[in-house]
């Protein structure tokens, strides 16, 4: 009997978006049925090719297929240039692409993918939720098949584009909306748990004595990432946002979460964006529809990426 997690990763890479990858990729209690890209950290072009990218790097055969271009109502924010680059994968070198994108629009796999498996399956979203949300407006019957939307975004405290909103939220908040009020159980990786997986120098050279192929990868990514991370906000070492969201389904017990009411700041007003957590159950008439994340087990995490990373090919 397969017993292993379905999920689909749908992403924007994005340096964290590709260890996200990484680590869900060959997990033993994961099976990735397939890689969506949406505008978000760079423009769909590149970070589409990002992520077949590192794919190809590291054998992953899955199918990856390119969703929206823009948010679903209004337009586009900056890319996250100041973090991610040019290109949006900056540091690694990768070798000529040969790797073909999937023929589906993203939005149509994500629904034919869901509705087309016995069991359930868990989203996966570390970008913003533009194609995530489309799915279930344009077919909402896959809200009966989805088990978990475990996503990267938001914060109950402090923004990161805005003093209110991350940014994956803020991208496409309307989104956002449609995700947190579906009705499926959503898990909220925010800022306030990111901040927490902080990628210092000592934790590269950890991972630099990983000799495979997902090792190198590693390094090579998060000594550009961590360079940006600490010209941008200053922190000697950049938090790994994304890869919280594969951590936590691969060891739940390594991210202590707390259950509460979040809605989304759709007004267009100075708090767009923003993920109002209900931290306090001050609001008891709503229903909890998240399970938002406060507390990162550090040293558990660090291993759980050094464990994955070798289950790579070696050099």
């Amino acid at each position: 009997m397969n017993d292993k997690r379905r999920i689909i990763i749908d992403c924007d890479p994005g340096h964290d978006d590709a260890v996200a990858i990484m680590l869900a990729a060959r997990n033993p209690k994961i099976e990735l049925l397939g890689i969506t890209t949406v505008n978000g950290n760079q423009t769909l072009e590149k970070v589409t090719r990002n992520a077949l990218n590192v794919c190809q790097y590291l054998n992953i055969d899955v199918p990856i297929c390119k969703g929206l271009a823009g948010p679903i109502v209004r337009t586009a924010p900056p890319v996250e240039e100041r973090v991610h680059g040019d290109s949006g994968l900056d540091g690694p070198v990768f070798d000529p692409l040969t790797k073909e994108l999937d023929p589906r629009h993203a939005v149509d796999f994500i629904i034919e993918t869901v509705m087309g498996s016995d069991k359930p399956v868990t989203l996966v979203p570390t970008g913003p939720l533009s194609n995530v949300a489309m799915a279930m407006r344009k077919e909402p019957r896959i809200l009966e098949n989805i088990d978990e939307i475990v996503l990267m975004g938001g914060a109950y405290q402090h923004g990161n584009v805005t003093p209110a909103a991350e940014f994956n939220i803020y991208a496409d908040a309307e989104a956002a909306h449609v995700v947190f009020s579906c009705g499926v159980p959503v898990v909220m990786m925010g800022l306030d748990l990111t901040r927490q997986a902080l990628c210092y120098p000592e934790v590269v050279e950890r991972m630099s004595h990983v000799k495979t192929k997902a090792g190198k990868l590693f390094v090579d990514l998060m000594n550009f990432f961590c360079m940006t991370q600490k010209r941008t906000f200053g922190w000697a070492g950049g938090p790994l946002h994304d890869p919280t969201t594969v951590a936590y389904l691969i060891e739940p017990s390594c991210i202590e979460t707390k259950e509460m009411f979040t809605e989304i700041d759709i007004t267009g007003g100075q708090s767009h964006g923003r993920t109002n957590c209900d931290f306090f159950n001050l609001m008891t008439d709503k229903e909890k529809n998240s399970k938002v994340a406060v507390k990162l087990d550090v040293e558990k995490f660090w291993d759980i990426v050094e464990e994955n990373l070798k289950l790579y090919e070696e050099l």
